[in-house]
């Protein structure tokens, strides 16, 4: 899998930029509000994914994370993962 969550968080701070583009218009706005929730519907989806996937690597006793979830070997959080 090409795709981590990386490129999903890099995705969200572009839409919220262009949300926040003081140049466009009404009909602009409106376009880019129904673009986020779109946006925000797919997200939220990934985000469940990718919360299964530490359960699953928790459960199991893994320590590599996934192609999706990445693990560089630094332990940030206290815990099993």
């Amino acid at each position: 899998m090409k795709t981590k969550i990386t490129d999903l968080r890099e995705h969200l701070f572009a839409q919220l930029e262009r949300l926040g583009n003081e140049e466009l218009d009404a009909e602009g706005i409106k376009r880019e509000v129904d673009r986020g929730k779109a946006i925000q519907g797919v997200a939220s989806t990934i985000i469940d994914s990718a919360r299964v996937e530490v359960d699953y690597l928790r459960t199991t006793g893994q320590t590599q994370g996934t192609d999706f979830l990445p693990h560089d070997g630094v332990k940030r959080i206290k815990g099993d993962v």
